[in-house]
């Protein structure tokens, strides 16, 4: 069968729209080719991504190592199933646990596979190591999360878009507010049967809402206190997007966890995904140590594709981008830049309420209702002037640029930002 090739945007839009299932509602932009911060349309104009397929992209488009570790492996073998060894699992297991500074890791494939699996692993260490009677455990997770779109995950978030029709609902899930302490401690001091504490370390989907400082330690100390695990979810935040090798680490510029630094707040259970990969292939990860992660035993959790040859490849290929090119560094320099640059804007104007995040997750939320469409109309604008952007909770644009930009590219795309607010203003 021969493929139909697509020549004009108005054309992959009707076929998207005729043969797809219309769940997503995506900027009318139609995307043929990546390069580094930048990405080209299907009719050759030139645009910043400030969006990194949600800090997938970490690395840059097409960044021409991991692009040749994922073309050499898939040469050579691409998949065996866990049906039986490969020589890339061992080796690529030992390098990010190593890395992290965890005894083991759980491969998986995406986001939302791999916060499936840290609430088994969660619930399991609750009922084998903690005491918990079977079917009892609970886990305590936020309100406005976003840990992905499984029927698991849906019965626990708030988004009614999300969880409308889909029920019923799994049980075993306690929310609480975001960022209140105090209602985390009255959580775990609810019951004995909690098994652990999902959280964001910044919420991403909701707006960029980046909690206090010490909020991550103290709900780490709570957690030991009641012998809860404390499970980081930092599939958007981890691997330097935040000017931290994971947003627990505060600015920590360490490849690893280290014990001197107060803002570290080491997770029991450490899920990750999209940029470990550098948006090149599917590849999430769930990090603990042996007292947690030896609970799963052969036939308990697994996945065809967790752990094949071509996901460990790309993985080392992406962590030592991480590392060899300092975007840990990078985000954190060009994310106070950017937040500082768009504070002088919205000193001197009333469509912008803030600019908030920290390294290069960040978010402007605009002084509009949540139900308006000025958020949406300025980021069609924002492609206009050559910069991809989305809203997210109606109101606020999320800004999360690769992190291999440099200085003068950022402040290229503050000027682009900047025209096009003004073009808003009353």
């Amino acid at each position: 069968m021969h493929l139909e090739k697509v020549t004009a945007s108005k054309q992959a839009i009707e076929m998207e729209d005729k043969h797809g299932a219309h769940n997503y509602h995506p900027l009318p932009v139609v995307l043929s080719k990546g390069k580094g911060v930048h990405v080209w349309d299907v009719e050759g104009k030139k645009y910043y991504d400030f969006l990194s397929a949600y800090s997938a992209v970490n690395q840059g488009h097409c960044h021409p190592k991991i692009v040749k570790a994922m073309h050499d492996q898939a040469s050579t073998l691409s998949l065996t199933s866990r049906a039986f060894h490969n020589d890339i699992l061992g080796p690529y297991e030992k390098y990010i646990t190593e890395y992290f500074k965890f005894d083991k890791v759980l491969p998986m494939n995406t986001g939302a596979e791999a916060v499936e699996t840290a609430i088994k692993i969660a619930r399991k260490w609750a009922y084998e190591k903690k005491g918990v009677e079977e079917k009892k455990a609970q886990i305590i997770v936020c309100e406005n999360n976003f840990h992905g779109r499984t029927t698991t995950v849906i019965s626990f978030s708030n988004d009614e878009n999300a969880r409308k029709n889909f029920g019923p609902y799994t049980p075993g899930f306690i929310k609480i507010p975001y960022n209140d302490i105090d209602a985390l401690k009255e959580a775990l001091q609810s019951s004995d049967n909690i098994a652990g504490f999902l959280v964001e370390p910044i919420q991403g989907e909701a707006g960029v809402f980046t909690p206090a400082d010490d909020y991550m330690k103290q709900a780490k100390d709570l957690c030991n206190k009641h012998n809860a695990l404390f499970i980081a979810d930092e599939i958007q935040t981890g691997i330097a997007r935040t000017g931290g090798l994971l947003a627990v680490c505060g600015n920590c510029d360490c490849q690893a966890h280290c014990e001197r630094q107060d803002t570290y707040t080491r997770p029991d259970l450490l899920i990750l995904g999209k940029a470990l990969s550098g948006g090149n292939y599917p590849v999430s990860a769930v990090l603990a140590d042996n007292e947690v992660m030896n609970v799963i035993k052969p036939g308990q959790h697994g996945s065809t594709f967790g752990g094949n040859p071509v996901a460990g490849a790309v993985a080392i290929a992406a962590l030592d981008v991480v590392k060899d090119e300092h975007l840990i560094q990078n985000a954190r320099k060009l994310g106070d830049l950017f937040r500082s640059e768009l504070n002088k804007y919205i000193e001197q104007t009333d469509l912008v309420s803030l600019v908030r995040g920290r390294g290069l997750l960040n978010a402007i939320v605009i002084n509009d209702s949540e139900e308006s469409s000025t958020a949406w109309d300025i980021c069609m604008a924002l492609r206009d002037n050559g910069l991809l952007a989305k809203p997210t909770h109606g109101n606020i644009i999320r800004f999360a640029p690769p992190l291999v930009m440099t200085e003068d590219e950022l402040l290229d795309c503050v000027a682009i930002i900047v025209k096009t607010l003004k073009q808003f203003e009353k």
